[in-house]
């Protein structure tokens, strides 16, 4: 039956059902898109032959909003949405946003925090013994023990608070049709302990082979550097072909058990999770409430690629999406594009083709195929490995075919590139061609950092491989005649950046000319070696120790250096460069961050003055 899956019992009724299969309860807006998770895995299991609805956004304050279908036949799947809901309601600064794209008319407020957990105990309240299996982002970072930035102190696996009996971490689309299965055929969801891609509890041990123990919970709460040996335990065994078994032991004998991670989707399982019967957009009756605003970011987009080799220390990308790159086929994509260009307000312009790493277009070396990744070292940090295969032919390729669809003005690429995988391409048709045809007047890139220190910390290249990368860029917009800029992104107060090295990227700032609108201050979000860092002030994987800006103050002051221009941030700036002995940063010199003010700026004439007469003499 074509249409939007339904959200209600009378939509129920229309399909002639009398009970679903499974009621996906999700902290988001129902967007039936396949940016979307909760509309992938749905879908999904609807192709599989299983009936699904959609409770997008309940009140959790009351139990009847979780009542609407009455009681699924196999379990409840539930997801906070596609951000960790604590991500989505609170800055850096732990202060309220004021919007959430993934709401009708962008209100915020409508998921609880911690909206897993909430959302699990209010299932129990009425449906005791029906199985609940979570998944999404937020339960996938926080599947064992983790560090929670917003309470400041160490949590216990997702699994335990929300009282959910199966995990799903990663992306989900083979663990959640085998579980399907598994429950359909009347395995009770206790014995459902075989599924890879899986996190489940247990009171005993003595099923379970092949694992690694990792630190009790209670030891870990102890000691923060037993935590940080177990995360780089974790952060080793993510991968599908190499990892193994990890168990996490909690006061009372229970135990917490992950298996290995699902296998990764071959190209044409990704094809067909695409070519799925979409609606493409969010549900009508966000009409009144003006729409579901995320869908404006993937409407006319392509999603090319999953998984990222890139390996930065403060990104979530390996815990959740693995590094083993999977494509989708060229003719999967433009069939997509197809569909887009025949939506009415297509303009003729594909906004992006691209994933976590657009230019990421297969695995990154042969032996990923047999083997999967290394365990112990990092494909492009800090130096490219020399198995590394570097080719952008087949995204080019796919580029190049896309540009020639009827309707299509323009394809950009606007979702993250790695410059240094673009330099280290001796090819340069593709830099070339992405100049040319793919940038929208600005290319986004996320250098991060100019301090090689800090880069180290953050799992980045040199910061002289950036400055190359820059320079061609211009070489080549300026041979074409273009007038293209560089946008780079940049972070402050990561682990590993003190005052010294937050003005080295100020002074980099200044002599490229640049002045960012927007700065991200680092956020310790769920599972990153980054956050890591944060919380027990050593690098996990050399156990080392890490200098950490956390005191609001100085936090304040790295980020006000990067906007060293915008006067509100004067006062901030100045107090900086006096404490680091950075005094030569304040004059008029065109090195000079920023001049002193009024009094200061005639005392410091004065002085210039007595200086002048003194030499003369």
């Amino acid at each position: 039956m074509a249409g939007f899956l339904p959200v209600c019992r009378e939509e129920m009724a229309e399909r002639g059902l009398s009970q679903l299969d499974f009621v996906f309860v999700t902290g988001d807006a129902y967007v039936d898109h396949p940016s979307f998770a909760h509309a992938i895995i749905s879908r999904l299991l609807e192709a599989y032959g299983y009936t699904v609805g959609i409770i997008a956004q309940p009140d959790w304050k009351d139990d009847k909003s979780i009542m609407e279908f009455g009681e699924p036949r196999l379990a409840f799947l539930v997801s906070a949405g596609n951000m960790d809901s604590m991500v989505n309601h609170y800055t850096v600064s732990k202060k309220r946003r004021k919007t959430d794209s993934y709401t009708p008319g962008g209100v915020i407020g409508k998921r609880p925090d911690y909206a897993t957990v909430v959302y699990c105990n209010l299932i129990r309240h009425t449906y005791k013994k029906t199985p609940i299996l979570i998944g999404g982002i937020e339960a996938s970072l926080r599947r064992l023990a983790h560090y929670d930035y917003w309470s400041d102190k160490l949590k216990r696996s997702i699994l335990l608070d929300s009282g959910a009996d199966i995990l799903m971490y990663g992306m989900g689309e083979h663990s959640v049709v085998e579980i399907a299965d598994a429950l359909n055929a009347g395995i009770d969801v206790s014995d459902i302990t075989f599924i890879d891609g899986t996190v489940y509890r247990t009171d005993s041990l003595d099923s379970v082979y092949d694992y690694v123990r990792l630190p009790d919970f209670e030891d870990l709460q102890k000691d923060k550097l037993k935590y940080a040996e177990s995360f780089y335990t974790q952060y080793q065994n993510t991968d599908a072909y190499t990892a193994k078994r990890l168990v996490e032991a909690y006061p009372g004998k229970r135990y917490i058990v992950q298996n290995p991670p699902s296998k990764p989707l071959t190209t044409q399982e990704m094809d067909d999770v695409y070519a799925l019967p979409y609606m493409r957009t969010y549900h009508s009756g966000y009409e009144k409430a003006g729409g579901v605003p995320a869908i404006s970011e993937v409407k006319f987009s392509l999603i090319s690629n999953r998984g990222c080799f890139g390996g930065c220390s403060f990104c979530a990308l390996t815990f959740h999406q693995g590094r083993m790159i999977q494509t989708r086929s060229h003719e999967s994509l433009l069939e997509e594009a197809k569909l887009i260009t025949k939506q009415e307000d297509f303009k003729g312009y594909i906004h992006d083709v691209g994933g976590p790493t657009a230019n990421f277009h297969h695995k990154a070396c042969k032996k990923q195929e047999k083997y999967g990744v290394c365990k112990d070292r990092q494909c492009l940090f800090p130096k490219p490995c020399e198995n590394l295969i570097v080719s952008h032919k087949d995204y080019l390729a796919l580029l190049k075919k896309l540009r020639k669809l009827p309707g299509v003005k323009k394809v950009f690429v606007r979702s993250g590139i790695r410059f240094d995988y673009i330099l280290y391409d001796k090819d340069d048709t593709f830099f070339k061609e992405l100049c040319k045809y793919h940038v929208s007047g600005q290319l986004k890139v996320a250098p991060e950092h100019v301090s090689d220190a800090v880069l180290e910390k953050m799992g980045k290249p040199e910061n002289s491989v950036y400055r190359k990368f820059a320079k061609k860029y211009t070489r080549l917009n300026e041979q074409m005649g273009k007038k293209q800029y560089l946008v780079p992104y940049l972070m402050s107060s990561h682990p590993g950046s003190d005052l010294k090295a937050a003005i080295e990227l100020a002074e980099h700032v200044r002599d490229i000319g640049y002045m960012p609108e927007q700065v991200q201050d680092f956020y310790p979000t769920p599972s990153t070696l980054s956050t890591v860092m944060y919380y027990t002030g050593v690098d996990p994987r050399t156990m080392k120790k890490v200098y950490v800006p956390k005191n609001p103050h100085e936090k304040a002051m790295q980020r006000a250096l990067i906007q060293y221009r915008n006067p509100d941030n004067y006062d901030l700036v100045k107090e900086a460069l006096l404490k680091a002995g950075r005094s030569d940063l304040i004059g008029f010199d065109k090195k000079c961050l920023i001049r002193p003010r009024k009094k200061e700026e005639n005392e410091e004439r004065r002085n210039a003055t007595k200086r002048e007469k003194r030499r003369r003499k």
